[in-house]
């Protein structure tokens, strides 16, 4: 658990930093924010790449991942309704409940809860020595499942907020064909997987998916964008495992020098996912004052918000409402503790639940998105500490999970 303490300390300590950030010089800030975004997205790229190589998929029984899916989508829409509910509900006036701006900000903001953090949660697991575990592989099928709901979630709410559009179609299109490619060619890519080429393949997979995104405004006038997240786990799913073995198989505990079972890969990894921890704190909108989105976002007329608009009620009933919501978006994350009956006892599925709870860059990106589309106030700055807190307690929650398999 020293390395998950670690980890957690390093977390704090970015989070720390990215509230001085915007006291930087513009030119500074937007500068700085440029090359946490891009590095925390290679360092996403390549966990995702490690959890991709090691993925596994019974084409035989392909019903049980039809199953999982229907977990994942709860898993990721509960929390998002939860907290939507709550944010109109609790926070915005009675007399706008009827309205349709308030549901759309309700429901965008809203949305930064129901992500959970892929990359922080599989490192976190790794750290706490979980890796060889059913709740981490089964964990690794939800948790990917849950990503790709919030992804496609987020579909239907910029259409409300904007409309359709070629970008969206394109996205969709893209991440679909990416989906395919991973079950049609599982492992069947003959590539070096030393941590060297893994790197090297991480930097390629994030600078491919942020030039899709420029040329495509560029180009089409309309982003197209497709979270690192997906393109690294499909490639990591293509790469073909040297020994044509399962890479947690007796070759690679004996220690086989190509696989990242072997401890100068695991060392590697570990430090990887330790600056990871870092950059996912530095890239933490600002959680007090005036919240800005990053230079590159258009943000539109903040006079048709309705939250820009409200009063601060005061830091007092701003922790309520971080606490209430913290609570509610967790308890969204329980639906797997009634499922897997079959499988494991009611302690595994209680530490697959709480498992789910860590959120991260995925939920810190709806955020930013919220801002670019002219919502702030009271919303953005609970949404915010929710998040925060929810970061600060990772360390807790996979030393309950650890404490709940021992």
């Amino acid at each position: 658990m020293r390395t998950v303490a670690l980890f957690s300390v390093l977390l704090m300590l970015g989070m720390i930093g990215s509230q001085f950030l915007p006291l930087a010089p513009e030119p500074i800030h937007v500068q700085a924010g440029l090359i946490i975004q891009l590095l925390t997205m290679i360092g996403l790229a390549f966990i995702m790449i490690h959890v991709g190589y090691e993925f596994e998929l019974d084409k035989a029984n392909l019903r049980q991942y039809g199953w999982d899916a229907v977990v994942a989508a709860t898993a990721a829409s509960l929390p998002w309704l939860f907290a939507s509910l709550y944010l109109v509900f609790a926070m915005l006036p009675s007399d706008t409940w009827g309205g349709l701006r308030a549901w759309q900000e309700g429901v965008l903001v809203g949305l930064f809860a129901a992500p959970t953090s892929a990359g922080l949660l599989f490192a976190m697991l790794a750290a706490a020595g979980l890796s060889g575990t059913w709740l981490f592989r089964k964990a690794r099928v939800l948790a990917i499942f849950d990503d790709l709901d919030t992804v496609l979630l987020l579909i239907p709410l910029k259409i409300l907020l904007v409309g359709w559009s070629v970008g969206l179609a394109a996205s969709v299109i893209l991440m679909l064909l990416l989906l395919w490619l991973a079950y049609q060619f599982l492992h069947r890519w003959a590539i070096p997987v030393t941590w060297r080429w893994v790197l090297s393949y991480a930097v390629l997979t994030a600078l491919v998916c942020e030039a899709a995104y420029l040329g495509s405004q560029w180009l089409l006038q309309e982003p197209v964008h497709v979270e690192v997240l997906l393109p690294a786990f499909v490639l990591g799913c293509l790469m073909r495992w040297p020994t044509g073995a399962n890479p947690h198989g007796d070759d690679q505990r004996e220690g086989h020098q190509e696989g990242p079972e072997h401890p100068v890969e695991q060392r590697v990894a570990t430090i990887v996912s330790a600056a990871f921890m870092i950059l996912v704190g530095l890239s933490m909108p600002p959680m007090f004052g005036q919240h800005q989105a990053p230079a590159a976002f258009e943000i539109q007329d903040p006079a048709a918000t309705l939250s820009g608009g409200l009063p601060f009620p005061g830091w007092g009933p701003i922790a309520v409402h971080v606490l209430v919501l913290t609570v509610l978006i967790n308890f969204g994350k329980m639906f797997p503790l009634l499922c897997y009956r079959r499988e494991v006892r009611v302690k595994e599925r209680l530490a697959l639940s709480i498992g789910l709870w860590p959120r991260g860059e995925v939920g810190a990106g709806v955020l930013l998105l919220s801002l670019s589309y002219g919502i702030g106030g009271p919303l953005v700055t609970v949404g915010v500490l929710c998040l925060a807190l929810n970061l600060v307690l990772t360390g807790v929650f996979i030393g309950a999970v650890k404490k709940l398999l021992a």
